[in-house]
C-alpha cells in the first residue's frame, strides 16, 4: 500500500513538474531566433505579409522571426518541411489555402496532414484575388476578355503560383462557368507568375491583390475583375467578377500560421494572443490594408474549421476537372 502511494506521488510529482516546465517555457519563449517558413518565392502575398507580421512579432516579443522562403509545388514543399520540423514553436509556416487545404483535394500522396501534421495558431488575412491582363490584350471588363477568349482560341495563357494553388483553381472555376479556354502556365510562386504577364510571355492571370497591386499602379498589367464576393478596398473601383455577369464566381487566397504538432499549447496560445495584438496595431492594419490584405485574426478552433470548409469546396472543383497530382 505505502508502495502504491509513494508511486502514485512520484507520478504526480512529474505531472506537475511537467506542466511547471511548460509553462515556464511559454512564458520565456521566445528566447532565441523564430524561423518562419513562408512556402513560396519572396514578393509574393505569403512573403509580404509574413515579413509584416514578423517585424511586428519581433517588436513585441523581442526575438528576430526570420523568414525562410522555401518555394515548390504550390507550397507543399515547404509546409512539408514546416511540418517535419521539432515542435517547439521555433519554426512556424505562414500557409496558405493552397498548402493547408487544396493540397489536401489535388494530391493523391501528400506527404502530410494539414490538419493532423500542424497546430493552429491564427487566421492571418484575407486577400481578394483580381484577374489582370496584359496591356497588349484588347479587353477592359471579364465580358470582353470571355468575347475575346472565344474569338481568340489557343491565344491565351493564364499563369499562376502553381499547380493546385487558389490562382490556378480559381482560373479553371473561371473556366468552367464561362465556357473560354486557356491554357495554364504553372510558376514556382505568385511573382514569378506575375512577371511573366507584365513580360508578355503569359496574358492572363488572377493575383492577390497585395502582390498584383503595384504593378497595376505602374500600368504594368490592366486589372479587369476582383475574385472575390465583394470589392477590395485597395482597388474599389473595380468590379467583381460575379459583379459582371459571372454568378456564382468567388475565389481568394487566405493567410495563416501554423506551427508543427505537439508545439505546447502555451505557446500556440501565446503566439494567437501576439499575433491578434499585432494585427490590431493601426500601422500594421493600415499597411496590410493599403496591399489589399483584410487582417483577420482569430481563434485556433476557427482556423480549423476554415480548413475543413475550404477542403470540401474547393474538392468539388478538383473532380470536376480532373485535376490530381502524384
Amino acid at each position: 500500500m505505502k508502495k502504491r502511494t509513494f508511486l502514485n506521488t512520484l507520478v504526480s510529482a512529474l505531472l506537475f513538474s511537467g506542466l511547471i516546465g511548460s509553462a515556464q517555457a511559454a512564458t520565456d519563449y521566445p528566447s532565441r531566433p523564430v524561423t518562419i517558413i513562408v512556402p513560396f518565392a519572396a514578393g509574393g502575398a505569403s512573403d509580404l505579409l509574413a515579413r509584416q507580421l514578423g517585424k511586428q512579432l519581433s517588436m513585441k516579443l523581442g526575438q528576430p522571426f526570420v523568414i525562410e522562403n522555401r518555394a515548390g509545388a504550390g507550397g507543399t514543399v515547404g509546409a512539408r518541411l514546416a511540418s517535419r520540423a521539432t515542435p517547439d514553436g521555433y519554426t512556424l509556416v505562414m500557409g496558405t489555402n493552397a498548402s493547408h487545404a487544396i493540397a489536401a483535394t489535388t494530391h493523391r500522396n501528400l506527404s502530410y496532414d494539414p490538419l493532423k501534421d500542424f497546430d493552429a495558431i491564427s487566421l492571418v488575412a484575407n486577400v481578394p484575388q483580381v484577374m489582370v491582363v496584359h496591356p497588349s490584350v484588347p479587353v477592359s471588363n471579364i465580358p470582353e476578355l470571355i468575347e475575346y477568349a472565344k474569338s481568340n482560341q489557343g491565344q491565351l495563357n493564364f499563369s499562376s503560383a502553381g499547380i493546385g494553388t487558389p490562382g490556378h483553381l480559381g482560373m479553371e472555376l473561371f473556366k468552367m462557368l464561362t465556357g473560354v479556354e486557356m491554357e495554364h502556365v504553372p510558376f514556382q510562386g505568385g511573382n514569378p507568375a506575375l512577371i511573366a504577364v507584365t513580360g508578355g510571355q503569359v496574358q492572363v492571370l488572377a493575383d492577390n491583390v497585395s502582390s498584383a497591386l503595384p504593378q497595376v499602379k505602374a500600368g504594368k498589367v490592366r486589372p479587369i475583375g476582383v475574385t472575390s464576393a465583394h470589392r477590395s478596398t485597395a482597388l474599389p473601383d473595380i468590379p467583381t467578377i460575379a459583379e459582371q455577369g459571372v454568378t456564382g464566381f468567388e475565389s481568394g487566397s487566405w493567410f495563416a500560421l501554423f506551427a508543427p504538432a505537439g508545439t505546447p499549447p502555451e505557446i500556440i496560445s501565446k503566439l494567437n494572443a501576439e499575433v491578434g495584438l499585432a494585427l490590431k496595431d493601426p500601422v500594421s492594419h493600415e499597411t496590410l490594408s493599403a496591399q489589399g490584405a483584410e487582417p483577420a485574426p482569430g481563434t485556433s478552433d476557427e482556423l480549423r474549421e476554415l480548413i475543413r470548409d475550404d477542403i470540401k469546396k474547393w474538392s468539388g472543383v478538383v473532380q470536376r476537372i480532373g485535376l490530381q497530382v502524384d
